[in-house]
């Protein structure tokens, strides 16, 4: 177990290195950070001191060794466009984010594991039909289209929920958040509908082809040679070999759902990090654009990283094979 947790952690790192390497690399080559920080009346000299004070003419080996050291110091370097640092514009961004994907994580099992089982019993009923053609429109839509269109019927046209920002937030000691207000709640309904929509068509699908495939096998038949009532087969032993897969993708989705907040944020003027990142790249701010990649690479690392752990710890013949390769 300590062998295996160790190879993973050590993949883990060069992962982790590649990706800083790769976007501080690409974000090296967009743009001239300097030229969008002074104006045109800026003398020469100025200018030479500004782009030293910054370290931008130093050779990209020492400017990328410069921010994987401070990286791992928790320093990610001050903003070309706020001059601000870009740990604390992150931490500060951040609440927003998790807490929209956490809804929308939360709307996607709640609502797609049910509609996913129903539709796994009783497949050629008119309402499972239903849900599968709809599942499609989820899947073939964009997600900015999705957002206009509940901004224009909820919103513009009903009236009941506001088309954009985060409402009034109240703050927790480091975390501010807007889940126990009013306004924070109604704000979030939308672009956590517009998230999580995917994800609840991806989670629907999933369970449905599960339930069907698990129905099939002879163990499902023995059970009910032995007189089980249905509830007992579909739910208890049916849908527990279901949500095993299904716990695996959610796990990796989870980190899709951060990573793509991008344009559900840009749609409602969500102030999370995501709609922080897109104003980066406009005014060519690499600190923070390197900052939010490596951030989301973080996030995928660590999610694989539990998953492989989880499946080891799952999987006998995972420990098995630790075993028979550590002799």
């Amino acid at each position: 177990m300590i062998a295996f947790i160790v190879r993973r952690l050590v993949q883990a790192a060069l992962v982790m290195l590649a990706v800083a390497f790769v976007s501080f690399a690409m974000f090296t080559f967009v743009g001239d950070p300097v030229a969008n920080i002074v104006g045109q009346d800026t003398p020469v000299d100025q200018i030479v001191e500004l782009r030293k004070s910054l370290g931008i003419d130093d050779p990209m080996p020492v400017r990328f060794g410069r921010f994987v050291v401070n990286a791992l110091q928790g320093k990610f370097g001050l903003s070309y466009r706020t001059t601000e640092p870009v740990g604390r514009m992150i931490a500060d961004r951040l609440p927003a984010t998790l807490e929209l994907s956490l809804v929308a994580a939360i709307f996607a099992l709640a609502a797609g594991i049910p509609m996913g089982v129903f539709a796994g019993l009783y497949p050629n009923s008119w309402l499972s039909r239903g849900m599968m053609t709809v599942s499609l429109i989820g899947i073939s839509l964009p997600t900015f289209l999705i957002g206009i269109l509940l901004i224009y019927i909820f919103a513009v046209i009903l009236g009941w929920l506001p088309s954009f920002g985060r409402g009034e937030t109240i703050n927790l000691g480091f975390w501010s958040t807007g889940l126990f207000t009013i306004s924070g709640l109604k704000a979030i309904i939308l672009p956590a509908i517009t998230l999580g929509l995917f994800q609840l068509t991806l989670i629907m699908r999933l369970v449905r082809s599960e339930m069907l495939e698990v129905l099939r096998t002879d163990y499902i038949k023995f059970a009910r040679a032995r007189g089980l009532s249905n509830r007992a087969v579909h739910f208890g032993h049916a849908l527990k070999n279901t949500l095993v897969p299904v716990i695996t993708i959610t796990g990796l989705q989870l980190g899709a759902i951060i990573a793509f907040a991008i344009i559900t944020e840009t749609v409602f003027s969500w102030p999370g990090v995501g709609l922080l990142f897109l104003q980066s790249v406009v005014y060519a701010d690499i600190p923070v654009m390197s900052t939010y990649l490596v951030m989301i690479g973080f996030v995928f690392v660590v999610i694989n990283l539990i998953v492989d752990m989880l499946y080891f710890v799952v999987d006998p013949r995972l420990r098995a094979q630790g075993r028979t390769g550590s002799k």
